[in-house]
């Protein structure tokens, strides 16, 4: 298994193909199953690298690390495309790997050429607060019956929907259950209550897209809250709201469709202008 050092941990990596640099930031359990079939496809004009986040799945629990930070994963990432000679890239945040993006787009924009933020995981309405404090105490209720392993098998019932849940590879899925440890009790508080403001975001002068899934348009979607919160990151950044086939995870469930998506954008995010400028 490829694996690197990185800020100090070691990172599980892979990587695809040659050309323009591009990373993907996995959201929940941050594991770099989510994008093989996008990563795959995207390698024929791009050099794709996706990772396990630290102490996630095949990247180990580095010693004495009881606590982490919304900034300590950005430099996760950052140090990554540093150590493999690939910065400046595009990089693409799903969900949670959205705040991470925020992060590194605000403080480490030097490693960016673009960033594409897919469905950030941030609450910003009343329905996205009713939302969470649902799924807040399902989890409380799932750990206490069967611990990190059966809430994660909670969450990832309620992020991608049942059906999902039962077609992952059977590998991966065994890794992310593996991973509710590190993601109830050490990386969600600090996401959640990561909040840039609208100026912050406004400032961030890096090329940006939002993508988002059309089957969250409609307000009685499960996910509705992360269309709600992906056009208030567009309006902020000033950027283009782009529709994707499927719902919050549409790169599992609509890879051809999400490749389609995100292949103009990338287009324009990782022209050679773009880093002259």
């Amino acid at each position: 298994m490829p694996t690197i050092t990185a800020n100090g941990t070691t990172l599980y990596y892979e990587r695809r193909g040659e050309g323009p640099p591009l990373l993907f930031v996995s959201g929940g359990p941050g594991d770099a199953g989510f994008w093989p079939e996008a990563a795959d496809a995207l390698a024929d004009e791009y050099t794709v690298v996706s990772y396990d986040r630290r102490a996630t799945s095949r990247s180990p629990r580095p010693e004495n690390w009881t606590a982490t930070s919304v900034e300590e994963q950005a430099d996760d990432a950052a140090a990554l495309l540093e150590a493999l000679d690939l910065a400046p890239a595009v990089v693409h945040g799903h969900s949670a790997g959205g705040i991470i993006l925020t992060s590194l787009a605000l403080r480490r924009p030097d490693v960016l050429r673009g960033a594409i933020f897919h469905e950030p995981a941030y609450v910003v309405t009343p329905g996205g607060h009713e939302t969470f404090a649902g799924l807040q105490q399902r989890l409380g209720g799932a750990m206490g019956e069967g611990g990190p392993a059966h809430g994660m098998e909670v969450f990832l019932r309620w992020a991608d929907g049942d059906q999902v849940y039962e077609s992952l590879d059977p590998d991966f899925r065994d890794r992310m259950l593996g991973d509710g440890e590190v993601l109830f009790g050490l990386e969600m508080g600090p996401a959640l209550s990561y909040m840039p403001t609208p100026e912050q975001l406004a400032a961030i002068e890096v090329p940006c897209a939002v993508v988002v899934g059309a089957d969250n348009r409609d307000p009685g979607a499960t996910h509705h809250w992360a269309y709600e919160a992906s056009q208030w990151m567009a309006e902020s950044l000033g950027a283009p709201l782009v529709e994707t086939p499927g719902a919050h995870g549409s790169m599992i469930t609509h890879p051809q469709a999400f490749v389609s998506t995100l292949r103009p954008i990338l287009a324009d995010l990782a022209a050679p202008s773009r880093v002259e400028a």
